[in-house]
């Protein structure tokens, strides 16, 4: 039995996200729990190391004692030239993602970024390109096709349950306190678009993945983004004015003449059982995905409501539908992203949530934000990977 050690530069972990999901959760998960093993019959396993990268001496110091990590450091360029590390992993803001991203590529690094993987388009495309050119494996982060409600979602396409997919509606959201009552549960920098911030840019990216991936490629978008919380107060309770759209309500026009609507807010109050749901109807059946459940109501089992404003209703509508159980096992989505892209690097293949796919994440968003300036239907690009 041999196992094979990835040294990987992670830049960006000290942010909530960076921190939560991917080093405690995915990377230092995997590392405790004696790595990924290898279905060739070897026993093998292959292992990890995390190498930190930041701007924050102090914090990155901190967490490595905390987590027994042997190395830190804030000069990535002398880790991208003199370190051995194969994968380098990008967790920072937007705005620093490129730049990062397009050394580590010309030092020959294996990249698994989070997204937006840029700025603009030209930039997402530059990316794509450099990426290709070095023939470095590079993945972005996919986290909710790997979620178990998804996982269960993508079992019954896949079965043929629904017959002809009509259409898909997804409510995504929450109210996210402005700051003056109770302490704002998102950074400030979401609601402020010079930042980088806004809900379309941050959630269309998620919802191109998640369509295209379950349903079929988004052909058109018509959307509408909206401020409906114009000021908010920051971490150090100041107040300042909410610049970015933090709603967002969109059609998406899908392969196959299937219509998604998907509705996505950090100024709504939830009343479904969790925070993201997808509701699917075909001519066969129907579905509602959330994080982690998902519940079915096929054709023999429709029931036949009929409109009275005369009288209540007395049906239990959602006693209605059936829970499909938990008959697999279910890792936690960022974990089962990593492990396959530690096995896609490490068998020499291409990973397929690559920087094309981000990219195209980041047309959707453009789009999205475009249709709602202009009050237009927006196409999208039919050829082509990015």
């Amino acid at each position: 039995m041999t196992d094979r050690t990835y040294r990987i530069l992670m830049n960006g972990v000290t942010g909530r996200m960076g921190y939560r999901q991917h080093l405690l959760r995915s990377v230092l998960a995997i590392r405790d729990d004696g790595g990924v093993p290898l279905a060739d019959g070897s026993h093998s396993h292959i292992q990890v190391e995390p190498v930190l990268v930041g701007r924050n001496a102090e914090k990155l110091a901190r967490i490595a004692a905390d987590h027994d990590i042997a190395e830190w450091s804030t000069d990535l360029d002398a880790l991208l030239a003199e370190d051995a590390a194969e994968i380098y992993f990008d967790t920072q803001v937007t705005s620093e993602r490129r730049k990062a991203v397009l050394k580590a590529v010309a030092a020959g690094k294996h990249v698994y970024t989070e997204k937006p993987v840029a700025e603009t388009m030209a930039e997402g495309d530059e990316m794509v390109t450099a990426a290709e050119d070095a023939g470095v494996v590079n993945g972005v982060v996919h986290d909710k096709i790997f979620l178990p409600g998804l996982q269960k979602l993508k079992r019954l396409v896949d079965a043929g349950f629904f017959g002809r997919i009509l259409s898909v509606r997804g409510e995504f959201g929450y109210w996210v306190f402005e700051g003056d009552l109770l302490p704002a549960q998102r950074p400030s920098w979401n609601y402020r678009a010079e930042d980088g911030g806004g809900v379309v840019l941050d959630m269309f990216c998620h919802w191109n993945y998640v369509l295209e991936n379950i349903f079929g490629r988004v052909r058109a978008v018509t959307a509408k983004a909206v401020t409906h919380i114009p000021e908010r107060w920051d971490e150090n309770g100041r107040r300042y004015d909410a610049t970015a759209d933090d709603a967002a309500y969109a059609i998406f026009e899908l392969d196959g003449g299937v219509i998604a609507q998907i509705n996505s807010s950090w100024a709504v109050r939830v009343e479904r059982k969790e925070l993201l749901e997808f509701q699917v109807d075909g001519t066969h059946g129907s579905a509602v995905a959330g994080l982690f459940g998902c519940r079915i109501q096929p054709r023999v089992r429709t029931p036949r409501p009929s409109w009275n404003p005369d009288l209540p209703t007395t049906e239990d509508f959602r006693g209605q539908w059936d829970e499909i159980p938990d008959n697999a096992e279910f890792r936690n989505g960022f974990r089962a992203q990593w492990e396959r892209f530690l096995l896609d690097v490490h068998h020499g293949r291409p990973h397929p949530y690559d920087l094309a796919a981000g990219v195209r994440g980041l047309r959707l968003a453009h789009a999205g934000l475009t249709s709602s300036a202009e009050g237009r239907r927006i196409e999208l690009p039919t050829g082509g990977a990015a």
